[in-house]
């Protein structure tokens, strides 16, 4: 049998253009391209920190804005379906992240579901035990999920214990109330291993929240499977929410009547009208609501969504390791070689192992100073992408819109730069 994860055979760079020509037109996701705006000069690789346009969307915005709130107006709450949109969209989203119905809600940033969930989960956990006292949280975490961590530990009186993630199942004990992980590691697209991990939480008695916001829409993550806790995500990365589109709150079935949320507004109250003094939560995941929806930003995302009918993210998956894969052999034939030395060069610093790869590729800079000129320049040239400090070039692959084509061309102007540059 052969291994998977072993570094096929060199192609001769003139060989992978024709390639590239073969597998887009095997390819079984291939017509989906055809629903998103996209620039035929440019090859758009940036999906993983916004997602392309559904055209449909355009059109939706236009309606929302001159016929329910231009001419029916405050009737739309009701007769537009706008009270219930964040259920709604929540289950749209429920399938991609392996939920069953009714425990995803869509509202507010993944910045406010992070604090709303960590706060939750270490609330539910000091109820059963009050000598939990502690939180641990990814050190190498989008820098936001850290703040509000922070901010999470001083609400509740925790520790904050910032780790590695690998070191989780050895480091969580009974003082643990709960843990916080990214899924995919933003700067790297190192994919951290869900299942083993949510099992280690558990093990040491404590409640895991994952934040999926790399891993939403890009490959089966399976919330409901794997026992996760609390999740949340954004939705404007691989879902193609559009910017600033609203996150989800994931809150497993068995923890929503216990979910007591750091911010009660009225939007989650039992009987929000009611406008009562007191606060009463509502039942289910709608606790996870707080004030009134972004019904634009909403009805963008809820018609972006409808790109994925019939659309299995098993077969997205797949897609995005060929064409991460095809990513790396065309980088090898076309980029300079790092062992001449003298100048500029590039090496991947994301998990060649397809269970640790998420779905982008991070190539490191050496020198590092020359990557923010690096993708200066391959943005000129129309290839987008975007970097991290220090040195860090990261090119997104979103399935359902990016073609073997792209991948071959992108890999094949980074070439150029970089040898242009040495």
């Amino acid at each position: 049998m052969s291994d998977p994860t072993a570094v096929p055979a060199p192609v001769p760079a003139g060989e992978l253009a024709e390639e590239a020509l073969s597998r887009d037109a095997a390819d079984p996701l291939a017509h989906l391209r055809e629903h998103f705006v996209l620039d035929p000069a440019t090859v758009y690789l940036d999906g993983n920190s916004l997602g392309a346009l559904p055209k449909a969307v355009e059109g939706r915005l236009a309606e929302v804005v001159s016929r329910e709130w231009g001419r029916l107006q405050i009737r739309s709450w009701e007769e537009s379906g706008w009270w219930t949109m964040p259920e709604r969209v929540g289950a749209l989203v429920a399938p991609l992240i392996g939920a069953a119905p009714g425990q995803v809600v869509v509202s507010d940033s993944t910045s406010v579901n992070v604090l709303k969930a960590v706060v939750g989960a270490v609330r539910i956990a000091r109820q059963d035990d009050p000598a939990r006292d502690e939180l641990l949280v990814d050190a190498a975490t989008f820098p936001t999920d850290g703040y509000i961590a922070g901010s999470a530990a001083r609400l509740t009186g925790c520790t904050l214990r910032p780790l590695a993630p690998e070191d989780v199942p050895a480091a969580a004990g009974p003082r643990t109330a709960a843990v916080l992980l990214n899924h995919v590691d933003y700067r790297t697209g190192a994919l951290h291993d869900l299942p083993a991990l949510t099992a280690a939480v558990h093990a040491a008695g404590a409640l895991a929240v994952w934040d999926l916001c790399h891993s939403a829409g890009a490959l089966p993550v399976g919330v409901d499977a794997h026992g996760v806790d609390f999740a949340v995500g954004c939705t404007y990365k691989f879902l193609n929410g559009g910017p600033g589109a609203p996150a989800f709150l994931y809150v497993r079935d068995g923890l929503q009547e216990r979910f007591d949320s750091p911010l009660p507004g009225w939007n989650s109250h039992a009987d929000p009208f009611a406008m009562a003094p007191d606060y009463e939560p509502a039942s289910g995941a709608v606790r996870g609501r707080v004030g009134t929806p972004d019904i634009l930003s909403m009805a963008a995302l809820e018609t972006a969504l409808g790109v994925w009918e019939g659309v299995r993210i098993e077969d997205v998956r797949a897609k995005s390791l060929a064409l991460t894969d095809f990513f790396l052999r065309c980088v090898a034939a076309h980029g300079p070689d790092a062992s001449a030395g003298g100048g500029l060069s590039v090496r991947s610093v994301t998990p060649a192992e397809h269970a640790r790869r998420g779905s982008q590729i991070s190539l490191l800079c050496d020198p590092a100073e020359r990557a923010e000129p690096v993708m200066r320049e391959l943005g000129a040239r129309g290839v987008v992408g975007d970097f991290r400090r220090p040195g860090v070039l990261r090119f997104g692959f979103t399935p359902l819109y990016t073609a073997f084509q792209d991948v071959e061309r992108a890999a094949r102007v980074l070439g150029q730069v970089t040898g242009g540059m040495r």
